[in-house]
């Protein structure tokens, strides 16, 4: 169980069943002593606590619905719900009072038999057989055990049953230190409640279990019997999608066509054989996969955004299909560019497509009010994401948690290097790669101290926010598939499940990304109008403009998005470009590993006749990149055409690369080259045609 909400019953899930034991997901809720909606200064900042565990899927759902209610409806210091909330959503449920905190062990340490009576015959009515009180034994606690024994005896007067239990936040007792570090480092946490310093939650064991609660065979069979009745199995990633109405109740994937075909005209394009083959192809794809809603989603959405004058654009490997660029979701003619579909989706992928959809970042929050105005303002969240704590960031607050100096923890903080996107640094990992590091801790007791701390904190939940694109739209109220909370710092409703979750719980994420850039060049647009009287479309831009190459030729590249920089433009000097093909391969050459490619590429170009093909196979791939291995897509191209990989093969390749995880580079290395010999190259071609594509491990960009 969590503390009032959800956040990690689908991890906590898979993690279970994966190990092969069975998942009880709960909740720990705050019970508010008067109506949830009571919210007076000194009265209702006071709550007890109830412990909801689900039985099957029915309670799990009504754990969704009581958790997003106290986060919504009853949120004062805590989440909290009422008896009326409580009387709604108890189907599938078991209740247990803890033995800590909640309104039975006050009532019988009150000795208000009255109210005591009363209490007990309401949660009967409620949860009938599914009521317990829960007993548990803290020798170490002054006055727990005296207390549980008066609470013992009150309940077997009543009848009510007893269960065995123990709240558990560390698993060996050593690690209590941490977990009351980490309480004062979260502001979320309460490091004063409940704790005294001898007090011991770990994890005790069966056996331990066994010999403390010898006494009370009952009470240890009823825990035994409520794992029993907690037999909940949720169906993970069956993904719903949005109920998007269609023209006259037409099939999604006939909606799609028409808007594909439509889309023709607008493009200028004429129907060839080549282009009907390609069209016809994706739509296969997307409708045996059943993601056309998706695209008509998507569709209508950008249509929304370009009536209203709201700048976007579309990121990614989406650029690769014809029918999202006739559908008007790209803007991208994926034949000039030879951008494969199959890089966005293809029949072997098992993941759903993911579109990521860039607006202009000081309207963006316009769409997301579109998208409830169309599908409903309960339909309709922004994702949940968590912060952990990284490296730096834990040894900061340890060590100020711990009473140091600020000065103590950034010291150590500093020596610590920042990690990159999608490789984040561990302590350990700077240890190794920071000489510096790793003498302070063998030579400083406080630097020892503060590590070892951290170390334990490092990668644990700070705090929920807003995840900065993800955007959730169902076809039914949310609370069917997932918990929902304020964001708590700006208000906005998000889920209490991170975007790998909701997707588990079946719904689809939809990225809405603010970008300032489409602002700036929004607002560009606007200037121009105002001042010269001239109608700029953005969108068509033309591509041959001379004087763009003439002024790229002479360096001018100051504020120009990944043109400038001296580096950048040493480079574009020398290139001279002349087309579009040139721009992308300088943006795509200019990163660590490929830029080794950099002068090859601008020697070939003005020198044609250097431009050659290990093998005659390349050309298709290479030519508009005068036969330089530019793009990861070329490296997945060349896998498949020269290798005999599948498409879920090259994807897998894609993904060890991006992951720059030596083992797992070396397994792809060995299967490539044996792939390329397999397939007609030669030893040595095969090895040289390695050495071009092994740049690209760890930076190649698409």
């Amino acid at each position: 169980t969590d503390n009032g909400n959800l956040y990690g019953a689908i991890e906590f899930y898979k993690e279970c069943k994966k190990a092969g034991i069975r998942p009880i997901i709960g909740i720990h809720t705050y019970l508010a002593l008067r109506k949830r909606t009571d919210k007076q200064t000194g009265v209702d900042n006071r709550r007890e606590r109830l412990i909801l565990l689900a039985k099957n899927e029915e309670g799990y759902r009504n754990l969704i619905k009581l958790t997003t209610a106290a986060n919504l409806e009853g949120f004062y210091y805590r989440p909290r719900v009422d008896k009326e909330l409580l009387e709604a959503h108890a189907s599938g449920l078991i209740a247990i009072a803890p033995a800590f905190d909640s309104d039975i062990r006050r009532l019988v340490l009150n000795k208000d038999n009255a109210a005591l009576e009363e209490k007990i015959q309401w949660y009967r009515s409620v949860y009938g057989d599914d009521f317990f009180v829960e007993i548990s034994r803290h020798p170490e606690i002054e006055g727990h055990d005296e207390a549980m024994k008066e609470v013992a005896e009150a309940m077997r007067r009543a009848g009510t049953p007893l269960v065995a239990s123990q709240e558990v936040y560390y698993l060996a007792p050593q690690e209590k230190a941490a977990r009351e570090t980490l309480l004062r480092v979260n502001s979320s946490g309460d490091p004063g409640e409940r704790e005294a310093d001898e007090s011991d939650f770990s994890f005790p064991g069966a056996e331990a279990f066994e010999t403390l609660f010898a006494d009370m065979p009952d009470a240890l069979e009823a825990s035994r019997l409520i794992a029993e009745r907690c037999a909940l199995e949720l169906k993970l990633g069956n993904w719903v999608f949005p109920d998007y109405k269609t023209e006259n109740g037409t099939s999604y994937d006939d909606e799609l066509r028409k808007m594909v075909l439509s889309g023709l005209s607008r493009r200028h394009m004429v129907m060839s054989p080549e282009l009907e083959t390609r069209i016809e192809y994706e739509l296969k794809v997307i409708r045996d996969k059943g993601y056309a809603p998706y695209f008509l989603v998507v569709a209508d959405l950008l249509r929304y955004a370009h009536e209203s004058g709201i700048l976007t654009t579309i990121r990614g490997s989406v650029a690769g299909s014809m029918v999202t660029y006739l559908a008007g979701i790209t803007n991208v003619n994926p034949f000039i560019y030879k951008l494969p579909f199959e890089r966005f989706l293809n029949p072997e992928r098992p993941s759903a497509p993911d579109i990521d959809m860039d607006y202009a970042d000081n309207r963006r929050d316009e769409m997301i009010e579109y998208a409830k105005k169309k599908y409903g303002a309960d339909k309709v969240a922004q994702i949940g994401t968590f912060g952990t704590m990284m490296a730096r960031g834990s040894v900061r607050d340890i060590a100020r948690a711990m009473g140091y100096d600020y000065s103590v923890g950034d010291r150590i903080a500093k020596l610590i290097p920042f990690g990159s996107q999608g490789f984040p640094m561990s302590i350990d990992r700077a240890m190794e790669m920071v000489p510096e590091l790793a003498k302070l801790y063998k030579d400083d007791e406080d630097t020892k101290a503060i590590i070892n701390m951290a170390k334990k904190i490092e990668g644990c939940a700070r705090h929920i926010s807003v995840h900065a694109a993800g955007v959730v739209i169902s076809p039914t109220p949310l609370t069917d598939f997932v918990p929902l909370q304020l964001d708590p710092k700006g208000g906005k409703l998000i889920t209490q499940y991170d975007m790998h979750a909701v997707e588990d719980a079946g719904l689809l994420k939809f990225d809405f990304l603010g970008i300032k850039n489409l602002s700036i060049l929004a607002d560009s647009v606007d200037r121009v109008k105002k001042i010269e009287g001239k109608e700029i479309d953005i969108e068509n831009v033309p591509l041959d403009d001379k004087k763009t190459f003439e002024m790229l030729t002479a360096g001018e590249t100051g504020g120009l998005f990944q043109l400038n920089g001296a580096g950048m433009t040493r480079y574009l000097k020398e290139l001279r470009p002349s087309s579009i093909h040139d721009i992308n391969a300088m943006v795509a050459l200019y990163r660590p590993g490929p830029m080794e490619s950099i002068p090859q590429y601008i020697e070939r170009k003005h020198k044609p006749a250097l431009v050659q093909y290990l093998d005659p196979r390349l050309k298709d791939i290479l030519a508009n990149s005068y036969g330089v291995i530019t793009y990861q897509d070329d490296v997945l191209m060349i896998s498949i055409k020269l290798a005999g990989y599948t498409w879920l093969e090259a994807d897998k390749l894609r993904k060890a690369m991006g992951k720059k995880i030596p083992a797992e580079m070396e397994a792809q290395k060995t299967k490539l080259l044996e792939g390329f010999v397999k397939n007609g190259l030669s030893k040595e071609k095969a090895d040289k045609l390695w050495s071009l594509i092994e740049p690209f491990a760890a930076y190649g960009f698409g």
